[in-house]
């Protein structure tokens, strides 16, 4: 049985909404409007639970397209996504204070960002590992640098096995039977980013020619055979390459930096999930061939492993798909956030941060009061909305948390 309400849109394709029991905002409800408007539309959009407002398409929501695709909806942190890794500690093997675990972890993984002078957030001097990632990734990008020069000058190589900013985060996790996990938040970083943004404007600058009547410039489309539509999908592919890279490389320094912390010796990888959240691929649904892009979703197709986090101080699960078609095989990405950051930040104080991440080691301060927990959905609404689209399979809390 379907758990879906469905939004009709005049003018447009239907709007299937997985948003049972949680929160939707009226600008986010326009947002899919708009969306479901464009002329490309496959079928129908699906929006997930974590469903919210972005930057021309909605956060959470899955966009099929017949031979086109909108760049916006990918948007710039290309290829985000999560990774997980469970191993054979358990929490009897932690120690009491998890502060030096913490510290360890952030020296071991460049994370934040230093707005002028040398960036905190990248490497000082690119670690063997990360050089040997690059040098798989750098023939194709040369390719994309030698048609796109401006490409050359991003954070690119100096990047790969970084965490970023904002809600990217490493976490130290224990699932319901006690072992311990490694959960991991990032994309494409500073050249995703670069990317996302120069192909997004050039979408802007082609509709301006050939899309007159587009209900939001950010929905602007590259066509299949169009000027830039190859071009898109070779970048975007491999900026999502990038992306899964990045993940596996911090992970690898993760379970190194536990390593020098925890005497007792451990495997990793026991269970590993590495999945996209923000990303777009060729895909056949109800028989026909089609752009998914996924933004803020992730695939759910039959038997599928995900990962669906909580906020800081919340419950995340590793989860299987159940492959429901109307959802384009797909599910949320996480809670998704109820008000912006400016507004959190507003709202609430580092008093109430201390109380909402009681019993987790991470940091308490102003800088990250734009993540309390209370800013997102109710992670348990948001599971019970897309019941039919998932099934749970680990329940993780997590016991450290490093944010970028």
């Amino acid at each position: 049985m379907n758990n879906y309400n469905q939004m009709d849109v005049p003018g447009g394709v239907p709007v299937k909404m997985w948003t049972r029991g949680v929160p939707v905002e009226d600008e986010a409800r326009q947002q899919l409007s708009n969306a479901a408007r464009l002329p490309v539309i496959f079928k129908h959009i699906a929006a997930m639970p974590d469903v919210h407002l972005g930057i021309g398409a909605t956060i959470g929501s899955v966009i099929p397209t017949l031979k086109a695709i909108i760049p916006a909806a990918v948007g710039v942190d290309i290829g985000c996504g999560m990774m997980a890794c469970k191993t054979t500690l358990t929490a009897e093997d932690l120690p009491d204070n998890l502060s030096p675990l913490r510290s360890a972890i952030e020296r071991a993984v460049p994370h934040g960002r230093t707005p002028r002078g040398r960036d905190v957030g990248a490497w000082k001097h690119v670690p063997e590992d990360a050089d040997q990632a690059w040098s798989a990734l750098a023939p194709e990008f040369d390719e994309l640098c030698r048609d796109y020069p401006k490409l050359k000058n991003t954070n690119n190589r100096q990047h790969l096995g970084t965490l970023g900013t904002g809600n990217h985060f490493i976490e130290v996790c224990l699932d319901e039977a006690g072992f311990v996990w490694f959960m991991l938040h990032s994309g494409s970083r500073g050249v995703g980013n670069a990317i996302g943004s120069m192909f997004i404007d050039l979408a802007k600058q082609d509709a301006m020619r050939h899309q007159a009547n587009l209900p939001d410039v950010n929905l602007a489309y590259f066509e299949e055979g169009a000027r830039y539509f190859g071009d898109y999908v070779r970048a975007v592919g491999w900026a999502q390459k990038f992306a899964a890279q990045n993940r596996e490389l911090m992970m690898r320094r993760v379970i190194a930096a536990t390593k020098a912390v925890i005497a007792k010796p451990f495997e990793s990888h026991i269970e590993a999930v590495n999945c996209h959240h923000n990303y777009v691929q060729k895909e056949t649904h109800f028989g026909t061939d089609v752009f998914v892009t996924r933004k803020g979703a992730v695939n759910a197709r039959r038997g599928q492993m995900g990962i669906i986090p909580g906020s800081m101080g919340a419950r995340s699960y590793i989860v299987r798909g159940k492959g429901n078609p109307e959802s384009f095989d797909s599910c949320s990405h996480g809670a998704g956030r109820t008000m912006s950051r400016t507004e959190a930040k507003r709202r609430f104080t580092v008093a109430d941060q201390h109380a909402a991440t009681e019993g987790v080691e991470c940091r308490k301060d102003a800088n990250v009061i734009d993540e309390i927990p209370m800013a997102y959905k109710d992670i348990d609404a948001v599971m019970e909305a897309q019941k039919d689209l998932v099934e749970v399979v680990h329940t993780l809390k997590q016991v450290v948390c490093v944010k970028g």
